[in-house]
């Protein structure tokens, strides 16, 4: 991306087609700087492991039963 192209501070990646599912965002680590990529607003930093709060994000986060993929071994 160049400097133009650069979406900014929790924006939805320009281009991209805004629909129900989930976006990746970028933002600035707020600790150390760096650009980091999150879902729909949900930050973690890989370089110094700074995480956003669970309710900045721009949506509730899905919850264990909205995995349809989920098998319940105790069961």
């Amino acid at each position: 991306m160049t400097a133009q192209s650069t979406p900014s501070r929790g924006e939805p990646v320009p281009g991209h087609p805004a629909d129900d599912g989930p976006q990746i965002t970028y933002a600035e680590c707020r600790r150390c700087g760096t650009q980091i990529a999150g879902l729909d607003g949900h930050y973690s930093c890989g370089v110094c492991g700074w995480v956003n709060h669970h309710s900045e994000g721009h949506r509730a986060l899905p919850t264990a039963d909205d995995d349809t993929d989920a098998v319940n071994r105790l069961a």
